[in-house]
């Protein structure tokens, strides 16, 4: 027996440098292994961390060494893989729960973790870690026990917690790591905390979970922290994970999530280079699935199935003669030898891998298994792979076969249309067959039907529900026309009808949102997330979310900076129709989200261009926002005003290795900013950006040096482009340079203008817009005469003239202005009503006619309003105020009929 030790030691250094260096640390523990005292060495190993008082120390130090004495026991033959995966297990739970209560100490000093809870999920939750894996707990913490500081809020503390938690496991320090934690098993990880409250995760779990959800907690376990809050934290969603009946759709579903792990791998087919053990065909994952979807049919109704480990599942399967012996016994010892193998693998370097590699390293990796050569270990692998493929084909094949569908065409599915409300149930009734039959790219494939014929009965129901069902039909059909694949967005359906229930709400409400919606199916995730209804940050907060300056792919970076801005802009559009918040809040939040877009899209461009061509020595680009960006409050539609400038001086030149003169370097880095917020990117558009406000408009350089710009505002500049620049607002650059800037425009602002001169100019400019920009519609509150239009101008006009009330935001300046008493007090309340009409109309009714009843009356909602008569009085009275205004400082009537 001591011979398998040694022989196991010795192919361990010839074959590990892993487990070959562990051995050189570890004297003592490697003179018990070559003595055979497997037991002792484990006790030895369980003692490494003693003494030692820095958890995160004392805990790879204790890992190490099992990682050496299992290792060696395994490849001995000691030590059986169930005994393997099961200390491997135990050891993560210990782990877990030392580094649960270190997190909590620090803070807390001889607090118990009470109310902080680790559970188990995956292979960690059945006890069969793999060698080197990952473990993919949920943190739930109870907010009424969990240990804090007086001045820590629950949810701040457990949060911290989580870090710490983290970070005591998978930080790489000198001593190694202990395991690397992912916590993306745990609800809507997208946008969820690290630690979730208890009564949070209940609630998802109860209401909001998806099927492969339920799949993940057949395995769960409460391995860690207060173990009795987890014990009944499960037993309280034991009900979502064990159902006593199963409809089709759940049932199909169940077996689609089969098929995808087949239509997910793309690597090699048959075992050889490159073969993944755990996620090709015949591999581990087939095995546990082949398992989990018979526990999860079966299991509501026969509690013997309910066990977490995967050779239990069989075995139990096989007593309760759901699967035939042969099959459970076959699939069993396959599973054992992949599993085994896959230890082999990854001690080689204590990497989490699965994938074979090619030539010597996969003699290698056979020689530490024992076998004489990598064709031998191939050879080995085609059979058993074979044995599990066949099994698994048969999986997939009766799933097929079983598939019910529900029917979309004949009399009795036209007189059901009928019934709910909709014209011309025939036609109708036609153009839905006609989306199964290739028409639509989503329902091509057998799993999109299936899926979309489960969800269709309940979206009919809701669709006929709108006050016009054909209009909200038609928007649906586009949503659907314009997904690449929609089986997800259907499957999402299918298990939350609430969210069914917004979607249609966009549907009948907001054709722009719905637009969105088929470009970018995942932004439903917006209607899970509560803080979906939250307002965003600050500028700084919102930017923190889109950077991504730890990735130098450039397009990575831009793609981040979309997909986070889209997100928001959706939410703010939910917002919106919902009546969430205040329009005029909802559009400071659309601006602070294009402030941060177009900040982080500066930084990664100026990253990627300084590679090139290096820094200007004292330079830097700086944007102006002008219009609704620089006064702080844009609509769901605008465009980006802004002009690009720099400072410094601009007969310099540039450091890199491809120098360029300073004007040419900012003209060409502006570029590149405009580039990055406006081309189009895996994630879709951004902003259009206009620069035609800069000097000299469109016949002008891109950018212009901040002495340049000021000399053509003294010089050249027409009354409208110092119009403009009371509503300029420098955005981005040092603080420094932003201060310059502003000292330039101020100056440009508060220079004596003759009065009549500047009244001739305003009038005549309005008087043209007039005739080239006419009034669109009953509720265009920007072009209607007595609209923000002419307000703006007006008090445009009044800060010019008297050389005061300078201020972007043009609420604050409307107040100087009636503090100075240049203005009617109404005014204000004007300025906000019309605001607010823009921001919800551009969503509601983006014509600026009436809409539809069922839009009208969201407008009117998000207006203050409880109906469109009463919001379109309080509009013809608001033009009259202005209108009032209006002749009140120019002298002359503005007609506002």
């Amino acid at each position: 027996m001591t011979g398998n030790w040694h022989h196991a030691l010795g192919r361990a250094r010839s074959h590990s440098p892993f487990l070959a260096q562990a051995a050189a640390r570890l004297p003592a523990l490697t003179e018990l292994l070559a003595e055979g005292a497997g037991e002792d060495a484990l006790a030895w190993a369980a003692a490494a961390g003693d003494g030692i008082a820095d958890p995160g120390r004392a805990l790879r130090r204790e890992r190490l060494a099992y990682a050496l004495a299992l290792a060696i026991g395994d490849l001995a033959g000691a030590f059986p893989l169930a005994r393997v995966m099961g200390e491997l297990s135990a050891l993560a739970d210990r782990s877990l729960d030392r580094a649960i209560a270190a997190a909590i100490r620090k803070r807390v000093p001889d607090a118990n973790p009470d109310g902080m809870i680790a559970l188990a999920l995956g292979k960690h939750g059945a006890r069969e870690l793999n060698y080197s894996s990952d473990i993919d707990p949920i943190l739930l913490y109870d907010p009424a026990t969990l240990p804090r500081r007086e001045r820590d809020e629950p949810a701040e503390a457990a949060q911290r917690y989580a870090r710490e938690i983290v970070r005591l496991l998978s930080e790489v320090t000198a001593d190694g790591f202990v395991f690397r934690v992912d916590l993306r098993l745990r609800p809507a990880s997208e946008v969820s905390p690290l630690a979730i409250p208890v009564a949070g995760a209940l609630t998802h779990y109860e209401s909001s979970a998806l099927t492969w959800e339920r799949a993940a907690f057949i395995r769960a376990r409460a391995a860690a922290g207060d173990l009795g809050a987890g014990e009944d934290f499960l037993g309280a969603i034991r009900p979502f994970v064990w159902r006593r009946s199963l409809d089709f759709g759940a049932i199909g579903e169940i077996r689609r999530l089969t098929a995808r792990i087949r239509a997910s791998y793309s690597g090699p087919q048959e075992p050889g280079p490159g073969f993944n053990l755990k996620l090709g065909r015949g591999g581990i994952r087939e095995v546990e699935f082949f398992a989990q979807t018979h526990q999860l049919i079966h299991g509501g109704r026969d509690p013997s199935l309910r066990v977490r480990g995967t050779r239990a599942a069989l075995d139990a399967l096989a007593a309760a003669g759901i699967v035939a012996d042969a099959d459970a016994h076959a699939l069993g010892e396959a599973y054992d030898r992949l599993r085994m193998l896959e230890h082999r693998l990854q001690m080689v370097t204590d990497q989490q891998t699965h994938v074979l590699p090619s030539g010597a390293a996969l003699d290698n990796v056979a020689q530490l298994d024992g076998l004489a050569d990598g064709a031998a270990l191939v050879a080995e692998l085609r059979e058993i792979t074979e044995i599990v493929g066949r099994r698994y084909d048969a999986l997939i094949a009766d799933d097929e076969q079983t598939a019910a569908s529900v029917p979309v065409s004949g009399d009795s599915f036209a007189r059901k249309l009928a019934e709910l409300g909709f014209g011309e149930p025939e036609q109708v009734a036609e153009r839905i067959a006609a989306w199964s039959d290739g028409h639509i790219r989503a329902l091509r494939s057998q799993a999109a039907r299936e899926a979309f014929d489960t969800l269709l009965p309940a979206l009919l129901e809701r669709l006929a529900a709108a006050p016009e069902p054909d209009q909200a039909l038609n928007r649906w059909e586009r949503v659907l026309s314009a997904a690449p694949s929609a089986i997800n967005l259907f499957n999402l359906l299918i298990q939350r009808p609430a969210l069914l229930d917004q979607l249609v709400r966009i549907l009948v409400l907001a054709p722009t949102l719905a637009d969105r919606l088929g470009r970018r199916p995942e932004l439903l995730d917006s209607l899970i997330d509560r803080r979906a209804l939250d307002l965003p940050g600050s500028v700084a907060e919102i930017a923190a979310q889109m950077d991504a300056a730890d990735r130098e792919d450039y397009e990575y970076r831009l793609d981040r900076i979309r997909r986070v801005t889209g997100e928001l802009r959706f939410a703010l559009g939910l917002q919106t129709i919902a009546a969430v918040h205040d329009p005029l809040q909802i559009g400071a939040a659309l601006s602070r989200t294009a402030e941060a877009a177009l900040a982080t899209a500066q930084s990664a461009a100026v990253a990627e261009f300084e590679r090139a061509h290096g820094r200007v020595p004292g330079g830097e680009l700086v944007v102006l926002g002008l219009g609704r960006l620089g006064g702080g409050t844009l609509t769901h539609a605008s465009d980006l005003d802004v002009i690009y400038l720099f400072s410094g001086d601009f007969g310099g030149e540039s450091d890199g290795p491809r120098p360029l003169g300073a004007t040419h370097y900012f003209n060409r880095l502006a570029q590149r900013v405009t580039a990055a917020l406006s081309v189009p990117t895996a994630e879709g558009a951004l902003y259009e950006v206009d620069t035609r406000l800069r000097p000299q408009g469109a016949q002008g350089p891109l950018a212009v040096s901040f002495d340049s710009f000021a000399r053509y505002q003294a010089e050249e500049a027409w009354t409208w482009e110092h119009m403009a620049l009371a509503r300029a607002r420098p955005l981005t650059g040092s603080a420094e340079a932003r201060a310059q800037l502003q000292s330039i425009i101020d100056q440009v602002l508060v220079r004596h203008r003759d009065p009549d001169v500047l009244k001739f100019d305003v009038l005549k400019m309005r008087s043209e817009m007039a005739v080239h920009k006419p009034a669109r519609g009953v509720l265009d509150a920007k072009l209607l005469r007595g609209g923000l239009v002419d307000l703006e101008f007006l008090v445009h006009y009044l800060q010019l003239r008297e050389r005061i009330g300078f201020d972007p935001d043009l609420g604050q300046a409307v107040d100087a202005l009636v503090a100075a008493d240049l203005l009617r007090p109404a005014v204000r309340e004007a300025l906000a009503l019309m605001t607010r009409m823009l921001v919800a109309a551009r969503l509601l009714a983006p014509d600026v006619d009436e809409p539809p009843p069922a839009a009208a009356a969201a407008l009117a909602e998000a207006c203050g309003h409880p109906d469109l008569p009463s919001l379109l009085l309080a509009f013809a009275d608001a033009r009259q105020e202005v209108a009032g205004a209006w002749a009140d400082s120019f002298g002359q009537p503005l007609e506002t009929a």
